[in-house]
């Protein structure tokens, strides 16, 4: 049998995922301050502490109240255009868990895949734009591709680990079509996306998570 994750363990991987995120908190704002406001890290920060908080209420919910509880929370907490990408993201990817108990493989590929999908229709962005966009959308086509070939677990939720980072580290090449790097004489070539690293911390932390259970 492989992994089974249910609303408490994906609530336990939340306070896994804000703590990463606090502990990076100098190398997130110092990134965002090279290309846009500078502000991005203590946004994404304050709507994961809101999480933590409300745990013992998401970890008792069905999968499907818990993203989408995840995902108000995200849209209401976190300012700018990260929360409402968030909050689509988590409410899209509820749809895909209803009458679900648990998490299993495909699911989580399917997750991931509503996420990046809602991500692109709110934000009318694509991959390439130098956007958090650009860990997920490697990520779930590695997830995809993973499952198409018959790997096992252990080994999908590797690369798609590895695909998330560094599909955040190909931003630096990358021209910005979004934020306000792309009004940067460059569009912030040679520097990293911070939506997009913050973003690989996120898949970074669930891959992790769920390999320990295996």
């Amino acid at each position: 049998m492989g992994f089974q994750l249910s609303s408490k363990d994906y609530a336990e991987y939340i306070k896994l995922a804000a703590a990463k995120i606090h502990e990076n908190g100098d190398y997130v704002t110092a990134l965002d301050s090279a290309t846009g406001d500078g502000d991005h890290w203590s946004n994404i920060n304050m709507g994961f502490e809101k999480l933590v908080e409300a745990i013992p209420e998401l970890e008792a919910m069905n999968l499907f109240d818990e993203f989408k509880k995840i995902g108000m929370i995200m849209m209401s907490v976190i300012g700018g255009s990260s929360g409402v990408l968030y909050g689509s993201a988590y409410i899209g990817a509820a749809k895909v868990l209803k009458n679900r108990d648990i998490i299993e493989n495909q699911d989580m590929c399917n997750i991931l895949e509503a996420m990046l999908e809602a991500i692109m229709a709110r934000g009318n962005a694509q991959p390439g734009f130098k956007t958090m966009i650009d860990s997920l959308h490697p990520a779930v086509e590695c997830y995809k591709d993973c499952i198409a070939k018959g790997l096992s677990e252990k080994k999908t939720l590797s690369l798609v680990k590895s695909a998330a980072v560094d599909g955040a580290q190909s931003t630096a090449a990358m021209e910005a079509v979004r934020g306000r790097a792309c009004y940067q004489s460059n569009k912030g070539i040679g520097h990293l996306d911070p939506g997009a690293v913050t973003m690989s911390y996120q898949i970074e932390t669930l891959m992790d998570y769920i390999a320990a259970r295996l």
